[in-house]
């Protein structure tokens, strides 16, 4: 990625989330352990999923990769957001601002894509089980994977790279605390029409298209399983949506509170509140709602942690 642009701007100074100094410290630590929640939700994820053959389905695959996904983007904003509670002077340099800014529109729109392969993964599950194995093999996953980490690539690299090619003059004030597309935008002394559009065209696509999707999937399942004359199988169908449909909605629920505001109604420090849950608290629920409402995950986690503590009574008694 090349930094080395027209600008005039060599770093950026972020105003923060407060400008109460009383509350910075306070604010830290609730964020620190946020961070420390979500790192080890989603590690734990992970991990769980890579170690336990059981949980070597499409669902969990996709699962793993929402996890991953969250671990990175969460990694992209909050430890900058902690040092600039405990630092003086918050500033990041021009080549880290655009370096933030790319990987936060890469995971933000990975994670609109994955939940999407999700929604189409229940699909297939409940709609058509004869064909799940068929439809959702090995091989599908893998380029269903790739499709949304290309997906996520060449929408990021189309923000950063119109970010690029826009002088910043005198301006270098962020009000905000990390780089955002927008208050990058307010900063710019050349022309921001390009920009503008790109933003319109990929954010539309990143919000339309997966938005569209899983409504239509969910109209399908729900369709799917009002067919159903068993009670136990229509509990179960809804139990395997259910975890899928929370995320959903906390993702696109928080990010359409933020967006669909008009400027009137929300003001900037109001936005940041509203980037916080979008951007730090919704990658630490994820993880705690797979896992206290997936039965599969609980099991898996429970023979896990069977198997460490045998271990270590097996050491401990030699």
């Amino acid at each position: 990625m090349d930094m080395g642009n027209s600008s005039l701007v060599t770093e950026f100074f972020l105003v923060g989330l407060t400008k109460y100094s009383e509350i910075q410290l306070p604010l830290f630590f609730l964020f620190l352990g946020i961070y420390i929640v979500t790192v080890a939700g989603n590690l734990g994820l992970v991990t769980l999923i890579g170690l336990n053959s059981h949980l070597h389905t499409p669902m969990y695959y996709f699962l793993f990769n929402l996890s991953f996904i969250d671990l990175c983007y969460s990694s992209v904003i909050t430890p900058k957001l902690l040092v600039n509670f405990v630092s003086k002077l918050n500033t990041i340099s021009y080549a880290g601002c655009m370096t933030q800014l790319f990987f936060y529109c890469f995971f933000v729109s990975a994670e609109c894509y994955v939940l999407t392969v999700m929604a189409y993964d229940r699909y297939v599950a409940i709609c058509k089980p004869l064909l799940y194995t068929v439809t959702m093999s090995p091989q599908v996953c893998s380029l269903l994977a790739v499709i949304v980490y290309v997906g996520a690539f060449i929408g990021a690299w189309a923000h950063t790279g119109c970010m690029l090619r826009l002088t910043f003059c005198d301006a270098n004030t962020i009000n905000h605390y990390m780089c955002d597309i927008l208050p990058l935008l307010e900063l710019s002394c050349t022309n921001t029409h390009i920009n503008e559009l790109v933003v319109l065209i990929v954010v539309g696509f990143d919000v339309g298209v997966p938005s569209l999707t899983i409504i239509i999937s969910y109209s399908l399942i729900l369709t799917s399983i009002l067919r159903m004359h068993s009670t136990e199988g229509r509990s179960k169908a809804f139990s395997t949506c259910s975890s899928h449909i929370i995320v959903v909605s906390v993702f696109f629920g928080s990010g359409a509170f933020m967006y669909l505001h008009p400027s009137s109604v929300l003001s900037m420090d109001q936005g940041k509140v509203s980037t916080v849950f979008y951007t730090i608290v919704v990658p630490m629920l994820n993880p705690l709602i797979y896992s206290f409402r997936n039965k599969e995950v609980k099991v898996a986690l429970n023979k896990l942690l069977e198997i460490y503590y045998k271990r270590r009574k097996f050491v401990f008694c030699i």
